[in-house]
């Protein structure tokens, strides 16, 4: 039998890397004040690593060729690089490099263990629809804002920013405030800020749509154990999807087989549709189909 290779703790050890990496350049970027420096890091900042930095600024520079105040042309380089993964992988930064989704994941660990099978659905499935679409409001609020002032408006609420910096003093307080209302939420559910308020989640997501590598389910394998649905962080029905498209999946495939699905080959990442097999159908021919596909 074919040995299945499991993704989570390829996932954990990506996630610790760069959460480990962001917090260096940070402390690097602090310790410079100070006249000391991290070799490989130095001279990097938050700013000059933040892809939805290119995002914000993508008017000010059409407009005026300029960048947003403290936004480096590095962020546009990131900003590429980040919409390519997203158009073949999905929204793949999401759920395996940003380090902020990383901090939500790991103090729901904590919630998980406390609350057990209730984590996680607090909030009913009716409102829950309506909130996901909150952070459109902040995306578009957030873009609207920054080419009105040509400044980073975001800074001052961004618990990312809050996090990587509060030690500083250059934190406002209304982000050290969203930062704590994240970090208690995520005691309660999975990835708060991803789901309700990240703008470039929301612009990451609608790759969902469009990308070539789905996660897809074959429902003639599928035995309706429900596990992809609960393990599921952002809380998506994969058990009835054919294909998961839903806009809020950030690629971290905790749903497939090779890793909560019990039944090898049922819910894939794939670039092909995943056929159903019938008795009349024979190997050679299900190959044929999803080349074809």
């Amino acid at each position: 039998m074919k040995k299945r290779l499991r993704l989570k703790p390829v996932r954990t050890t990506i996630q610790i890397f760069f959460f480990i990496l962001i917090l260096l350049i940070s402390l690097g970027h602090s310790l410079e004040e100070a006249g000391v420096t991290i070799p490989l890091i130095q001279g990097a900042s938050l700013h000059a690593v933040c892809p939805f930095g290119g995002v914000v600024s993508l008017y000010q520079y059409i407009t005026a060729g300029s960048f947003v105040q403290k936004i480096h042309d590095s962020s546009f380089i990131l900003m590429i690089l980040v919409f390519l993964t997203a158009i073949l992988f999905g929204p793949v930064f999401c759920g395996w490099i940003c380090p902020f989704g990383s901090i939500q994941e790991w103090v729901g660990k904590i919630g998980r263990k406390i609350f057990k099978r209730k984590y996680n659905r607090y909030i009913p499935g009716k409102i829950d629809r309506i909130l996901r679409y909150l952070r459109y409001a902040v995306l578009l609020w957030v873009l609207i804002m920054t080419a009105v002032s040509v400044k980073l408006v975001f800074a001052d609420f961004d618990p990312y920013y809050a996090l990587f910096n509060f030690w500083t003093g250059e934190v406002a307080v209304t982000g050290l405030v969203t930062l704590g209302v994240v970090l208690v939420l995520s005691l309660f559910v999975e990835r708060p800020f991803c789901k309700y308020a990240c703008p470039y989640g929301a612009v990451l997501g609608i790759s969902n749509f469009f990308r070539i590598f789905k996660i897809r389910r074959k429902a003639s394998t599928c035995i309706s154990c429900l596990e992809c649905d609960a393990t599921c962080p952002m809380n998506i029905e994969v058990s009835t999807a054919k294909n998961v498209l839903d806009h809020q999946c950030i690629s971290c495939f905790a749903c497939t087989s090779d890793d909560s699905c019990p039944v090898p080959e049922t819910v894939q990442f794939s670039s092909f549709n995943v056929v159903k097999v019938s008795e009349e159908t024979s190997p050679a021919e299900t190959k044929e189909t999803k080349n074809e596909n």
